[in-house]
């Protein structure tokens, strides 16, 4: 893809035909980095991020692609997918903090970090956990790609790295997405 025009279209069919590949994770964490190399396109293509969201490009039992923006100042809790995950940033920045499951079954235990920029590409193994930041004073543009149908796979979340395992709410995701975004919005306003 890299060199072309960046469409929406013709990324899904370009992940779509890579399940198909031995390892097709690999294969579309490398259609992500190519895609995500000229982040002007992506732009074009999708909007410059302006506003927090989730914009679902494709949804299928195989793969689900998303467009993620994440407002600046959001701390979201640790979370894991339950499917590889490869995330890819076209603005802004993602700071990544990973986790294992406390072997007495109390909580998380760190087991490091990643911060993420734009251009740049992470793959995410199907047991990951991880919390997500954005400490910028930018919107952050990703595009997430998941090994399966993201909405109706169960999932978990952890208050905090002590906390006791829940079940992920879809819900709560969504307030804090518009909490940031408005504590970051009253800045601006009683900044300017």
């Amino acid at each position: 893809m890299r060199g072309c025009m960046f469409t929406v279209e013709e990324f899904v069919e370009s992940c779509r035909s890579a399940l198909d590949e031995h390892t097709p994770e690999q294969a579309i964490k490398e259609i992500v980095t190519s895609s995500i190399a000229e982040p002007h396109q992506l732009e074009s293509a999708l909007g410059t991020p302006s506003g927090p969201g989730m914009a679902t490009l494709h949804r299928s039992p195989e793969l689900t692609i998303l467009n993620i923006i994440w407002p600046p100042g959001i701390a979201l809790y640790p979370h894991d997918h339950n499917l590889w995950a490869v995330i890819g940033l076209y603005g802004g920045q993602e700071d990544n903090t990973f986790y294992t499951r406390n072997l007495a079954g109390d909580g998380l235990v760190r087991t490091g970090t990643r911060v993420l920029e734009s251009k740049e590409t992470v793959l995410l193994a199907q047991d990951a956990i991880h919390a997500v930041q954005n400490p910028s004073s930018l919107y952050t543009g990703a595009i997430h790609v998941y090994g399966g149908d993201f909405f109706n796979e169960p999932r978990s979340q952890w208050a905090s790295d002590g906390s006791a395992e829940e079940p992920y709410d879809v819900g709560q995701v969504q307030r804090i997405f518009k909490f940031a975004n408005e504590q970051w919005l009253s800045k601006q306003v009683s900044s300017g």
